[in-house]
């Protein structure tokens, strides 16, 4: 399923079901790793897959110049009703650089990497995420934990969800080193099915990929309250580059 994600992302079908995520945590994270950081006030940020851009804007409200991008266009237009003098949004593919050695530091929140079909384009995507950054900047990568994403996958195979009058059938497996979601969603006219389709990237590969764009392992955190990372029974890979 090439590109799933340009279309999937792009659908309100997609918004509605993830409309109730439980922010909390996200802005947990966000706060520790700036606290974690100490970036000084008014450096250059860029939030890689920002969606909506409220993550983008919680980090503009501590004093930072944000930008953000995304390939969704709705999402981008949504996003640019928060612009600010110091909070921008554009549309673009991770795959392909922004705005070469300009940021201070980088983001790619919450398992935004892994879509592709290729090796190829994650090479892409990790050389055109890192050239973003200054030399000297970070690049902080956050991605699912492979053996917390398999356990999840067995304990909720199937799921069932409602947004008014659209139903939403979700199954979730793993086959071929690729975490599946396939959502039939059905309104009032017809169903659509939709998937989601994860690659199962591990530290190793990210080290791969990046350390081959010039980019060097700061640390390695396992959850969004920074504790050490467990590749057994941490939650999350959260990996925090530096360019060299």
């Amino acid at each position: 399923m090439s590109n799933w994600f340009a279309s999937w992302f792009d659908t309100e079908y997609y918004h509605q079901l993830y409309n109730n995520r439980d922010e909390s945590e996200a802005e947990r994270f966000i706060t520790n790793i700036l606290d974690h950081l100490n970036l000084p006030a008014g450096s250059k940020l860029l939030d890689i897959a920002c969606g909506k851009g409220r993550h983008a804007k919680a980090i503009s409200d501590k004093g930072y110049n944000v930008i953000g991008t995304d390939l969704s266009p709705n999402s981008i237009e949504e996003a640019n009703k928060m612009r600010t003098e110091n909070l921008e949004f554009f549309v673009q593919d991770l795959r392909e650089e922004f705005r070469v050695n300009e940021f201070d530091a980088a983001f790619n929140f919450f398992t935004s990497f892994g879509y592709f079909d290729t090796e190829e384009d994650n090479e892409r995507a990790s050389k055109a995420m890192s050239a973003n950054v200054k030399k000297g900047g970070l690049l902080l990568i956050d991605f699912v934990n492979k053996a917390h994403a398999l356990r999840n996958i067995e304990a909720n195979k199937t799921e069932k969800q409602e947004r008014g009058s659209i139903h939403f059938d979700i199954e979730r497996k793993f086959e071929r080193g690729r975490y599946l979601k396939n959502i039939t969603v059905c309104d009032e006219e017809h169903c659509t099915r939709y998937q989601e389709s994860l690659q199962s990237l591990t530290k190793d590969d990210f080290l791969r990929y990046f350390t081959a764009v010039g980019m060097e392992l700061e640390t390695v955190f396992g959850d969004y309250d920074l504790n050490e990372y467990n590749e057994e029974q941490s939650p999350r890979l959260i990996l925090l580059f530096r360019k060299k």
